[in-house]
């Protein structure tokens, strides 16, 4: 009588790493999505952000805390503004206002050579809606990125 040998067939082997294939084959997908999930998050909470300083600056503007120009529209020249402070006409020392800490990154912008406020697209006052634009002054930003979200709605409209 044959001795049993232990281990597993060339079949066994071949049907496991089937099974294997299939199932990561399906997690690459899930994963991609979740990546994408996370930067959407990331770009929204960015967006917020941004716009929160913007229209901070421009109330501080409103309410003559902020020196006014002629021609002036009440938005920050450019997003390193909102970091950078300007004296607050209302306070004894002219201490800084400041309406941000840091810009964030746009999240969906990948090149490493721009800083945080290069990756956004700017739109100034003047501009459309449909057509933004820089110009005098940051009135709003928006991700320069082609890509659609997983809404459907490219992330430039964001």
């Amino acid at each position: 009588m044959q001795a049993r040998r232990r281990g597993f067939t060339l079949i066994e082997l071949l049907v496991t790493l089937a099974i294997l294939g299939v199932l990561g084959a399906m997690v690459i997908p899930v994963a991609q999505t979740t990546i994408q999930r996370r930067n959407e998050a990331a770009l929204r909470e960015a967006l917020h952000d941004i716009r929160k300083g913007l229209d901070a600056h421009k109330k501080a503007w409103d309410e003559g805390r902020i020196e006014k120009t002629l021609g002036s529209t009440g938005y920050p020249k450019t997003l390193e503004t909102l970091v950078e402070g300007v004296p607050d006409l209302r306070h004894p020392k002219k201490a800084k206002i400041y309406f941000m800490r840091r810009i964030p990154r746009d999240p969906m912008n990948s090149n490493s050579e721009l800083t945080d406020a290069q990756t956004w697209g700017k739109r100034s006052y003047a501009s459309e809606p449909d057509e933004p634009r820089e110009g005098e002054d940051v009135y709003d930003v928006y991700s320069t990125s082609e890509q659609a979200g997983l809404n459907g709605v490219p992330y430039r409209k964001w």
